[in-house]
């Protein structure tokens, strides 16, 4: 069974679709601290007419040591009607806005105060529209203490994987022991994403968006565009 671990990212980008759907079990590693400063937690790009847009989620308490799953909202309720409007000009021109727009702009008028709530929801409807059926699992949830590379290595042995799919950041790596997968016979692949391109209103095409910019502008082909790249081998058998 092959088991990959991600963080709950507001409007993930492809290659986060991309590493579910090659899982599954993706956990959603929630009980982890919450980055202070800049974090795709809490932020994320579209391309709009002539530039690119961040849209980021207000966190109370961000200065604080808090998890993911504790984060709370800062509910002014301008956020929500600023990131549909952008969302809106972004992609009213998109071929499938019209077809999808429904899922998204009822979680947009709903009044959210916990940010992981958010981000799953939107999570889960994009990997339904992209016919995704791997299963989600939170962290938060599991009977784990461990930290760290221990913490990755006990959410593994949990779920029975006898293969983990990595990521290649630097933060990924950072928690990989390879001579501890080899001790507990979990094949270690890494993801090795390649971003596609693909068609894109506003100009020259722009990589590392939101998933939401594919998934307006092709629609039904987008699930065969994310995953038209191959993971690299196996760095351990």
């Amino acid at each position: 069974m092959i088991v990959a671990i991600h963080q709950p990212n507001y409007l993930p980008w492809l290659g986060f679709f991309n590493k579910m759907a090659r899982s599954d079990v993706f956990v959603l590693f929630d009980d982890v601290q919450l980055v202070r400063g800049k974090s795709f937690v809490t932020r994320n790009r579209v391309k709009i007419p002539n530039n690119i847009q961040w849209l980021t989620v207000p966190v109370k308490d961000k200065g604080d040591l808090i998890q993911i799953k504790d984060a709370r909202i800062n509910q002014d309720g301008k956020w929500q009607k600023s990131h549909w409007r952008t969302i809106q000009l972004a992609y009213a021109r998109a071929s499938y806005f019209k077809k999808y727009q429904s899922g998204f702009s009822q979680i947009y008028a709903t009044p959210w105060e916990s940010l992981q709530e958010l981000n799953i929801a939107l999570i889960n409807l994009i990997k339904d529209l992209l016919g995704i059926g791997t299963r989600l699992v939170l962290s938060s949830e599991m009977s784990i203490r461990s930290e760290g590379s221990r913490k990755i290595m006990a959410i593994l042995r949990e779920l029975n994987a006898d293969c983990y799919l990595s990521g290649e950041g630097k933060g990924s790596k950072r928690y990989i022991d390879e001579e501890e997968f080899r001790q507990n016979n979990i094949e270690l692949i890494f993801q090795g994403f390649e971003h596609p391109a693909y068609g894109q209103l506003w100009g020259d095409f722009v990589p590392n968006l939101s998933v939401i910019d594919l998934l307006f502008n092709e629609g039904e082909k987008s699930r065969d565009i994310i995953m038209q790249r191959s993971l690299k081998p196996s760095l351990i058998g």
